[in-house]
């Protein structure tokens, strides 16, 4: 049986590959797509989950507009390095599938209290907003998720939005509170591993030399999104952070991590959104969360490719 799983995103190029990647892979059941005020605002972020699935030859998935500000706070963006649309860099057609009429959060609600208990794992790619404001107003699902797979945070690497918050943690720190806080089992890929896995020239010749649209259109999404990391940090390539998600899901042995526990700083001006992650066992607080520290670079391309190349 394949594991039934809803990806929540702000697409986003690495969030588009993330897409890819489970759409290609038989293991997984992409229950629907729920699109989230980050990256770029709602009315783009839910455009390019459609651009993607139709790309994918997967105009049957359901899509749902999500909450387009974070819970308490104005929301910031991140086009700088995106692009105005987030998915520049290859030019694709407007999408013709439609939005569905439900809210995003309503159908978190309804999937998770209509799916057995323990079968649905969350898939968050950007800020944790639809996950908090689905807990917030139904608190009886947390004991229904599976667990959650997510993107975000940092700890060695620091941040890359402050000087000590990762993006999608920063956007909606209450609602990353929130989740870490549900006692639900999840899994954390940070920065720390995300910036192990550097898309280089090798590998965009990869995705070109497959010959598809598909592979045509990461090689130059990863190219667009490649400019700005390579000029910030003096990286051979860079990070594809959200495909982790999912290829953790797919062969969870490519990456090492520990239990730990990670608390989310809500209130300092100076370190707003930070994942306070107690990596050495310094406190006493119990541990919430499985901390993603490492990968298998070779691996983890070899997986991505091999299953972009059947789309």
């Amino acid at each position: 049986m394949p594991q039934k799983i809803i990806i929540d995103t702000d697409p986003g190029q690495d969030d588009a590959v993330a897409i890819l990647l489970a759409l290609a892979s038989p293991e997984l059941e992409v229950l629907g797509i729920t699109a989230v005020a980050g990256n770029v605002p709602l009315p783009l972020t839910s455009r390019n989950a459609r651009v993607v699935c139709e790309l994918a030859g997967r105009p049957d998935i359901p899509i749902f507009a999500g909450c387009d500000a974070p819970m308490t706070r104005a929301l910031v963006t991140a086009e700088h390095v995106h692009g105005k649309t987030g998915l520049d860099g290859a030019d694709l057609p407007e999408p013709q599938m439609p939005l569905q009429d439900a809210h995003a959060v309503d159908f978190l609600i309804e999937t998770l209290r209509r799916e057995p208990a323990g079968t649905v794992t969350l898939c968050p790619l950007g800020p944790l907003t639809n996950i908090g404001t689905a807990l917030a107003r139904a608190p009886d699902i947390a004991e229904r998720v599976a667990g959650i797979v997510l993107m975000g945070g940092a700890y060695f690497e620091v941040g890359n939005i402050t000087p000590a918050a990762e993006f999608n943690i920063y956007v909606d720190p209450e609602a990353a509170s929130r989740v870490f806080a549900a006692g639900i089992p999840l899994t954390v890929m940070p920065l720390d591993v995300t910036h192990r896995v550097l898309t280089t020239e090798a590998h965009l010749k990869g995705f070109r030399a497959m010959g598809t649209r598909v592979g045509d259109t990461v090689a130059a999404w990863t190219d667009f999104f490649e400019r700005f990391d390579k000029e910030k940090y003096g990286s051979a390539g860079a990070p594809l952070h959200d495909p982790c998600v999912i290829a953790y899901l797919l062969e969870p042995e490519i990456f090492s991590g520990r239990h730990i526990n990670v608390e989310i700083e809500t209130v300092s001006d100076l370190t707003r959104g930070m994942t306070v992650a107690d990596w050495w066992g310094v406190t006493e607080r119990a541990p919430n969360a499985t901390f993603i520290g490492d990968a298998d670079a070779d691996r983890f391309f070899a997986l991505l490719t091999d299953r972009i190349a059947t789309l």
